[in-house]
């Protein structure tokens, strides 16, 4: 007759019960095993959820950011050019211009976007190769990013609007047409700095052949 040997050995250890999943196994040769796994079906996935709708939370906040500015920046810029095209000689356009309000403001969102798109991959995007000079594969990697791209938008009004409020100061001094130009600066800025430099010219070709029929 067999002889059956049980010895027990109980260990109280406090489980959280929904983290461990309790396995018994019995066999004739091996007696009875208790085996532990984590749980790893309920929590994991809600783990995963929760990091997943973090990052998807993430990415909407930094679009909608992105979105705003690049809105706001937009609009702001707008008055301005209207202003040197529809009223150049007026009063009130002279005065907008000579503020730096317009310019501190667009600065300022800016420097908000470029600290929010900042990585740590920027420098290597922005001087790829190795003379330490920016490639064009680096640039369009880093500007695949919303936020990067949105404040090279902000970067361009900026300077769109300096080099418009240039060639209409100019303009005035030299008493020449800049409307064309203003305009153009507005979307395509150097083909508007060209524009007027070519209306120069010719106006000031025009002013001398005038001078000279005069005499």
């Amino acid at each position: 007759m067999m002889n059956r040997n049980i010895s027990a050995k109980t260990t109280v250890t406090s489980l959280d019960s929904s983290k461990i999943l309790f396995h018994n196994r019995w066999s004739f040769i091996g007696g009875s095993r208790i085996s532990l796994f984590p749980n790893v079906s309920s929590n994991s996935s809600s783990v995963v959820h929760k990091k997943f709708s973090g990052v998807r939370a993430s990415w909407l906040a930094t679009s909608q950011i992105a979105s705003s500015v690049f809105a706001v920046g937009t609009t702001a810029v707008l008055p301005f050019y209207t202003l040197m095209v529809v009223a150049p000689k007026a009063e009130i356009t002279k005065k907008s211009m000579e503020s730096g309000i317009p310019y501190i403001v667009l600065g300022v969102l800016y420097a908000y976007l470029l600290y929010l798109s900042w990585t740590p991959d920027t420098f290597k995007y922005m001087f790829s190769s190795k003379y330490m000079l920016p490639e064009l594969s680096g640039i369009a990697k880093m500007f695949s990013s919303e936020m990067t791209l949105a404040s090279a938008w902000i970067h361009l009004l900026v300077i769109d609007l300096f080099a418009a409020r240039q060639v209409f100061n100019d303009g005035l001094e030299n008493q020449i047409e800049t409307r064309h130009s203003v305009s153009l600066c507005l979307l395509f800025c150097p083909v508007g700095i060209i524009s007027h430099f070519v209306t120069k010219a010719l106006t000031n070709s025009s002013t001398s052949k005038t001078k000279n029929q005069c005499k």
